[in-house]
């Protein structure tokens, strides 16, 4: 049971990342615009939708997974700092803790350790000299 809700919750954390990533594929122009507004350039918003979408891809197959929970709760403070600063708007403040709760899931799992069901967990194998394979 604690393997399928350890992958359960991956998929759960990952959804939010590869849905925000497909979206900005779907209408750059207006998430360079939003990115501008905060002073960023443009030319960051590759590397993000890279990092969205294969971030979360990488969540739900259990791929790397500390390093990219680790990433990802990096990402996710920083685009809190960033977008969602302004406490004077209940909104915003809802969308920053919202992006500082995920951090800390993320931050969870990455010092958690592998999980059930992830490539990380695979079984590992050794060759015709005992050295460890995969």
């Amino acid at each position: 049971m604690t393997g399928i809700v350890q992958l359960i919750s991956r998929i759960m954390l990952a959804l939010i990342f590869i849905l925000a990533g497909a979206g900005k594929i779907t209408d750059p122009a207006g998430t360079i615009g939003y990115m501008q507004s905060a002073s960023l350039p443009g030319l960051l918003l590759w590397p993000t939708i890279a990092l969205e979408l294969l971030g979360g891809i990488a969540l739900v197959v259990g791929y790397k997974t500390r390093l990219v929970a680790f990433a990802l709760a990096a990402f996710c403070i920083l685009a809190a700092a960033l977008f969602h600063s302004n406490f004077a708007d209940q909104m915003q403040m809802i969308l920053f803790l919202k992006n500082i709760a995920i951090a800390g899931g993320l931050l969870l799992l990455a010092v958690g350790g592998s999980t059930a069901y992830s490539m990380d967990n695979r079984r590992t194998t050794t060759d015709f000299f005992g050295t460890r394979q995969g």
